[in-house]
Formats: C-alpha cells, sequence, structure tokens
C-alpha cells in the first residue's frame, strides 16, 4: 500500500460458496485517525452493473421483463429512437446488459455529480438535457452487433425496470437484492449523510492526495451510483454462485444465472453484467469498479465457488490489474 501510495483497502474472500475472510488495511482518509474495517464503506462505481444485472435477472424470472424482447414494448417514459439501425433488430435487455445495444457514450459523458446542476432525471439523462448525457441517446450500431461498453445503457435499464414495475430503481433494489441477501451497508443514495461519514472512504488520487469533494457520487446508480463493503458484495457473488446450483435466496433460476455466465452475441468476454475469461478451463468472471478517488474489483469462480472482492479508495490512474488491486488478485490465483 506503501509503494502505491493506497490510502485504505478492503478485502473479502469467499471459499466453497461461503465468506471465509475479510480484512481491512489503512485509513479511510488520509491524515486521519479512522481505519478501514469491514464496515466501511466504499464506491463501487461499475460493480454497479452487477447488481443491477441480478435484479434485472430477478425481474425477468418474475415475469416482469424479458431477456429478449423489444424494451420499447415496455419502456413508458421515454423510448429508444427507431432509426436505420433498428429496422431489422431491435434493443433488448440482453442487448443492454451485455454492451451490444448499439448505444455509444459521448465522449467525457457520465461524470461525478455536481451539486450546482441538481440531481437530473433519468429520463433527462436519456434526453440530453444533462452535462452527463449532453447528447440524446440514440442507436449508432445494429443491436448485438458490436461490443461497446456502455453508462448508456443501463441508464435505460434503470428507465426499463422502473417503467415495467411501476417502482423506483432504488426502492427495487433495497427490496429485491439489499434486503434479502442482507446487504446492510449498501446504498445508491445521492449523498452522504453528515452523522454517516465515518462509514464512508473518502476518495484519493494517486498521489494519495484527497479527491475534490471527498465523496464522488454518479446520480445514475444502475450504472456505477453504488457504495458497498467487499461483504456486501461477496453475498452477491454468493448468491451468483447459490442460484448456479439452484439454491439461490432470491429464486433466481440456474438457467437465468447460466445466462449471465454465457458469452453473448460472439463476444467471448462479454456476460450479462459481468465479463468472462476462460483461462486454464476455469470460468472466472469479473466486474470492475473505477472512478474519481476509487478502484475495485471482483472476481468468482462460480462452479468451484471461490471469489475475491478488492476495494480501495485511490485511483492510481492504471488498470486494476496492473496495481495493487491486480497483485492481490495474481498472488490469490
Amino acid at each position: 500500500m506503501k509503494h502505491f501510495n493506497v490510502i485504505g483497502l478492503s478485502i473479502a474472500l469467499i471459499d466453497d460458496g461461503n465468506l471465509s475472510v475479510v480484512e481491512g488495511f489503512g485509513l479511510t482518509e488520509v491524515g486521519g485517525t479512522n481505519s478501514v474495517n469491514l464496515n466501511t464503506i466504499l464506491n463501487a462505481c461499475s460493480i454497479s452493473k452487477f447488481a443491477t444485472a441480478m435484479l434485472a435477472l430477478e425481474l425477468v424470472g418474475r415475469g416482469t421483463l424479458e431477456l429478449d424482447q423489444d424494451v420499447n414494448d415496455k419502456l413508458i417514459s421515454w423510448n429508444v429512437p427507431e432509426n436505420i439501425h433498428t429496422q431489422s433488430k431491435k434493443v433488448t435487455l440482453r442487448n443492454l446488459l451485455s454492451h451490444h445495444s448499439g448505444f455509444i457514450d459521448t465522449e467525457g459523458s457520465y461524470s461525478e455529480y455536481n451539486s450546482a446542476d441538481g440531481i437530473p432525471t433519468m429520463v433527462d439523462i436519456l434526453i440530453g438535457k444533462t452535462s452527463f448525457s449532453p447528447e440524446p441517446l440514440k442507436v449508432k450500431n445494429e443491436p448485438g452487433s458490436v461490443f461497446q461498453y456502455s453508462d448508456s445503457g443501463y441508464c435505460i435499464i434503470q428507465q426499463l425496470m422502473e417503467d415495467a414495475s411501476g417502482k423506483p430503481f432504488k426502492a427495487l433494489m433495497r427490496e429485491m437484492i439489499f434486503e434479502p441477501l442482507l446487504m446492510k451497508n449498501s446504498t445508491l443514495e445521492h449523498t452522504i449523510p453528515d452523522r454517516d461519514c465515518s462509514c464512508f472512504a473518502c476518495g484519493h488520487n494517486k498521489e494519495g492526495i484527497l479527491v475534490e469533494g471527498k465523496y464522488p457520487i454518479y446520480p445514475y446508480p444502475a450504472a456505477a451510483g453504488l457504495w458497498s463493503t467487499p461483504t456486501d458484495l461477496a453475498y452477491l457473488a454468493i448468491e451468483m454462485i447459490h442460484s448456479l446450483n439452484g439454491c439461490g435466496k432470491l429464486g433466481i433460476s440456474q438457467i437465468l444465472i447460466n445466462e449471465m455466465i454465457t458469452p453473448q452475441d460472439g463476444s467471448p468476454w462479454a456476460g450479462l453484467g459481468v465479463f468472462l475469461d476462460h483461462s486454464d478451463r476455469k470460468l472466472e468472471v469479473t466486474s470492475l469498479g473505477w472512478g474519481i478517488g476509487f478502484q475495485s474489483m471482483l472476481i468468482v469462480h462460480p462452479h468451484i465457488g471461490k471469489g475475491a472482492i478488492v476495494m480501495t479508495n485511490t485511483d492510481l490512474g492504471v488498470h486494476q490489474s496492473k496495481g495493487l488491486i491486480g497483485e492481490l488478485i495474481n498472488s490469490l490465483s
């Protein structure tokens, strides 16, 4: 940690489909006195997409959504604009989850929240009325044809869930994921309450210097709004492992979990809300979080019940595999 200027680090290990080790190291804020512990909440950034995918599969299992249905059949507040790219193929939930929807994020879009801009509605983001996505969303490739990592796609998923269920996304996540899995230290709120600041880690840059605002917020929760702990994320990963064996708490079927960890649309690395690697003949499922002041990695071998979640409150400016997180994961491997 000293070598990489990492201020705080938290890790959870999964063995035989159960939580086996939880450790915290360092501080929640440089120069402070609060140590990182198993209850310290860190910014999970895009690991939010893994949680969103699990929620989506639960809604599919309940019949609220369908993986291969035109999303415009369920969208009410906004619709995917029809154009030349959607003439023969329509955008589906499967496309959105696997980043094959044809939506391409505008350069510089989906930045952190600035209080001067106010909290946007998801429809405002989709129609291009905010700095987070300054252009109206439109399909730029035929759905299913090209992998393009997209926060836009997960914003659409959020609106799709709300329109189809009639409930706010945060309520769905709380009722269907956080509460049944006992993820007590996970939140999608836009603000960090002053009374709870000691429970949250602050973000730092690669020099170990506190980032502006301390707690970067991304007001598009399905794509990047999750604050959590390695323990809570381990519970989510364990649910995937158990569901694969037909004994999950959420009732997601083995068929749907197998869909999640099956390569999509000809891209061997792309699952539904996760990334895949078949090296050494062992399926490896990963989800990465990277934002201002924070980096994290979730890695699971679902067929053998092993995994690790590493979260830091420091952005090293290089891919997770090139820094401390990568060294830890390699040592575990």
